[in-house]
Parts: structure tokens; sequence; C-alpha cells
């Protein structure tokens, strides 16, 4: 049976893996200081759509069909390094550029939240793990939806608080000031996860 303090740890959990610095922190701050707050709240909502979904796959066994086919787990995780690689290369290419408005930013930061979760199977394999040890096995599905709407509000309220912090005007006006050191110091932090990814041997 599901209890609110079931709920409490799991939340916990997730908290303590978001101020991890990794890909999908990463992100949110390049597009928030990029693309503005809005931008920034863009990218956090598809990543905690896919995080959310992640969960629920994990709640429904598919960490399993990664044990039992590691290719699968193998080809996705290729992906992933391959789109960080190309995001590290993108911020070095565009290092000096002047910062423009974009009237898609938030469409595009969205879809760039997306495609990062989408391309991290360790996210379902982290779940699977987390679920184990937090949750009772005997969930019914109701449950499972409240875990995975929990899983997304909680995720939609870090990232927008995230970028409304990383927003402010003084930051901003920083960033602006020291664009290229940031954004390369971020696309050499970005490029070195996803090597870290692409070379890493570790089987699901």
């Amino acid at each position: 049976m599901l209890e609110l303090t079931h709920l409490l740890a799991f939340n916990l959990m997730l908290l303590a893996a978001w101020i991890t610095p990794g890909p999908a922190l990463m992100l949110a701050l390049k597009n928030t200081l990029t693309g503005g707050r809005a931008a920034g709240i863009a990218t956090g909502l598809g990543l905690a759509v896919v995080a959310a979904l992640w969960t629920g796959a994990a709640l429904l066994g598919l960490d399993i069909v990664f044990e039992l086919f590691p290719a699968a787990y193998v080809t996705v995780k290729t992906l992933g390094a391959a789109y960080l690689i190309y995001l590290a290369w993108t911020m070095w290419r565009d290092a000096r550029a002047p910062l423009a408005p974009a009237p898609e930013a938030r469409g595009r930061a969205f879809r760039s939240g997306l495609i990062l979760n989408v391309t991290n199977p360790k996210s379902v394999l982290f779940a699977g793990a987390v679920l184990v040890v937090i949750f009772p096995q005997d969930l019914t599905l109701a449950a499972k939806g409240l875990i995975v709407l929990n899983h997304l509000i909680v995720e939609i309220l870090a990232y927008s608080l995230f970028a409304g912090l990383v927003s402010a005007p003084a930051i901003g006006r920083g960033y602006s000031r020291a664009k290229p050191v940031i954004d390369r110091a971020a696309g050499t932090v970005m490029g070195a996860l996803g090597l870290r990814l692409l070379l890493d041997r570790e089987s699901p």
C-alpha cells in the first residue's frame, strides 16, 4: 500500500539526484542563460516529462528489458552520448556569438530537454533501483500513476525555481560579459559527460 512516507522518501531521492551536476542540469543552465527564464522553464518541462515517463516505465518493468537486451541499452546510451557531444560542440561554436532573442526559443528548449532525457537510459535504471528500495511491490495501477504524477510535479517545480534564480538580471548581465568563458567551460563539461557515457562499459 502506498503511503505518504514513501512519496516523501522518493522526493528526497529525486532532489538529491537533481542537485548533482549532470547533463540535465547543465542543459537547463545553458538554455536559461541564453534564452531567459521562459526557455529555462521550457527545458525543465521537457526534462520533467521524460523523467516522469522513465519512472513510469521502470514501474512497468522497462529496466528489466534493458537487462535482458543489453544491445538496446547500448544503442540508447550511444545516442545519448552523441547528443551530449553535439551540444558541447554547439556551445564552443557559438561561444562568441552575441545573445539575440529567438521567437522559437521555448519550443527548441522544450525539445532539447525531451531529447536529452529520452537518450539517457541510466534514468530508467536509476528509477528502477530507487523504486525497489522505497516502494512496496504490491502497488496498484492508480498508485503507480500517482508516483509518476508526483515525479512530474517535483521536477517541474525544481526546474522552474532554478530558471527563476538563474535568470535574475544581475546573473544575466554577468553572463553577457563572460559568455565566451562560461559557454566554453559548460561545453567542456558537457563534452566530458558525453565521452564518459560513450566510453562507459558498464552494463545495465
